[in-house]
């Protein structure tokens, strides 16, 4: 069966059914040995078969130390904390117990016979229950013994005022409870072990409220919250918030707010982040700078403060490429990364995985971009009906259907555990069994691509600039190189004009070379036919 939000009354759990789940109860402890013995003598008498039943009794530094009575459960245990502080010690016993469910106890808190046995009928009937006893405060004296006639003890008593009011005004929390885990008291409550786990064990940085944080945490796991009539139980004294209900308010009320976004009035800053944000905006960093810088900085400026944007990509590969950083072909993730490293809303994670904590996680196609308030009115939406999902029609293309997903995280927890879902479609059938899934227009609630698509056309008009200042520049350089060309043209023509004149001055002066050639042989014929003229003279005479 699948409990739809927190009407867990579809369940129909049994009145009678065979046991087989083992509990375990975890009593923190510290002093009061005289109600101690009490709280035990109450366990031992419960009607749940006490081989399923183990008891974890943890002595949080009590001077002198506790002891366990003799009568109490077959099964219990004394654990020594030496770390003060509840949380310590109910974490202590948590470490510890082995049962499939674990049932928180205050040390003077006496549970009337059939308390657990009313508590596992409903653990039984599903795997994902958290349910309380309804608690009165006696003022009577402690007795030195457990009596067999708890009422006749301890009555009159008052009722837990302000737990049966929360009941009354919410039909018993089934009707569509924002906080249902406000139920989630420690004095006696139980929750299936699994959910434990998944929640984590008890915040100890925390003075006061542990209890409703815890709550909180498992409401997020899945947890379905039950307040049990039949679970009867008696609180021996009035509690500490009864007696100092403003202070403990005041104190508790200080952190809480830091880690439990459902009480948004404890959240009246206008602007101030805290430490679990109310939604978690998952934007795939990795599709170029403009368009994941249109849709971020949309959310940012949003009427929904309350957020963390978590942009994914592969932000463990970014470097930094000093030599030609306009070449390097990761530069829109380095520009992503660069530009949002230092904003205090955004984490640049490596998956798109949110914080368990977070009650709402909306999936965003990067490129579109939201309107001031379009989150605000989705989250609206889906607290109004109480939907698990709200899917985000964008566009309709060739290629299919194009739309982002408000999804809320306890939805989701209860879905995956009462589904063994191989797919995502699988997955939403059941988020559409426990808690509902509905359709709407993204025009209709604001969402556009103008925005992206301005901050693209202005990315290309720069673009265009610095293509038509290159080209520009390199007609610039080709005009200079074309007038060197000419002006190395024009001293061309002149070296040939030189070297033909060359040429007829070197033919000149081979013409006058060979004519002084001939002389200068002329000239020697002369010479020999006088100079044998006058020896031939000569020796006639």
């Amino acid at each position: 069966m699948r409990v739809r939000g927190n009407d867990y009354r579809m369940l129909q759990a049994p009145e009678s059914y065979t046991p087989s789940l083992r509990v375990s109860v975890v009593v923190p402890a510290y002093n009061s040995q005289d109600k101690l013995d009490l709280v035990l003598a109450g366990l031992a008498r419960q009607t749940y078969p006490p081989e399923l039943i183990e008891v974890l009794v943890v002595d949080n530094g009590s001077s002198p130390p506790l002891r366990l009575p003799r009568e109490r459960p077959q099964n219990t245990r004394l654990i020594v904390c030496e770390q003060p502080g509840r949380a310590a010690a109910r974490n202590a016993g948590l470490a510890a117990a082995t049962g499939d469910v674990i049932h928180w106890l205050d040390s003077d808190v006496v549970l009337a016979p059939g308390s657990v046995e009313a508590h596992m009928r409903w653990h039984h009937a599903a795997p994902y229950m958290a349910v309380t006893s309804y608690i009165r405060f006696t003022s009577a004296p402690v007795p030195a013994e457990l009596p067999d006639d708890l009422e006749e003890a301890f009555e009159p008593a008052e009722p837990h005022a302000w737990l049966i009011d929360l009941i009354e005004r919410t039909n018993g929390l089934t009707d569509n409870s924002q906080r249902p885990f406000s139920l989630h008291v420690g004095g006696a409550t139980s929750v299936n072990a699994r959910l434990v786990a998944a929640a984590g064990e008890m915040d100890d940085d925390l003075i006061l409220g542990q209890d409703t944080e815890m709550g909180y945490r498992l409401y997020q796991a899945g947890a379905v919250f039950v307040p049990e009539p039949k679970a009867r139980a008696y609180h021996l004294g009035p509690t500490m918030r009864m007696r100092e209900q403003h202070s403990i308010d005041r104190v508790s009320y200080a952190f809480v707010a830091d880690r439990i976004p459902q009480y948004r009035w404890l959240r009246s800053h206008p602007t101030r982040q805290w430490k679990v944000p109310y939604v978690a905006v998952v934007v795939d960093g990795t599709a170029g700078y403009e368009q994941v810088r249109a849709t971020v900085d949309a959310l940012l400026a949003g009427t929904m403060l309350d957020l963390t944007v978590v942009i994914t990509g592969p932000w463990d590969t970014v470097g930094r490429e000093r030599r030609a950083p306009l070449k390097d072909p990761a530069l829109d993730l380095v520009l992503v990364h660069g530009h949002y490293l230092h904003e205090g809303r955004v984490r640049l994670a490596l998956t798109d995985e949110a914080d368990p904590s977070t009650p709402y996680v909306f999936r965003l196609p990067t490129g579109w971009v939201p309107g001031e308030d379009s989150l605000a009115r989705l989250l609206e939406l889906a607290r109004a009906e109480g939907l698990g999902l709200v899917n985000v029609l964008l566009e309709e293309t060739a290629e299919g259907v194009r739309y982002a997903r408000l999804e809320r995280v306890s939805a989701f927890a209860r879905a995956r555990i009462v589904t063994d879902a191989s797919t995502a479609e699988e997955l939403d059938d059941a988020v559409d069994d426990v808690s509902g899934v509905s359709w709407v227009e993204g025009e209709t609630y604001g969402f556009s691509t103008e925005a992206a698509e301005l901050l693209g056309r202005r990315g290309a008009y720069r673009a265009r600039l610095k293509a038509e200042a290159d080209a520009a520049r390199l007609a610039k350089e080709a005009e200079r190189l074309r007038a060197q060309v000419t002006k190395w043209r024009d001293e061309a023509g002149k070296w040939r004009k030189s070297a033909v004149e060359l040429r007829r001055d070197v033919s000149t002066l081979r013409r006058q070379l060979a004519a002084a050639n001939r002389a200068q042989q002329s000239m020697r014929v002369l010479l020999s036919t006088t100079v044998k003229r006058a020896l031939r003279k000569k020796l006639r005479g």
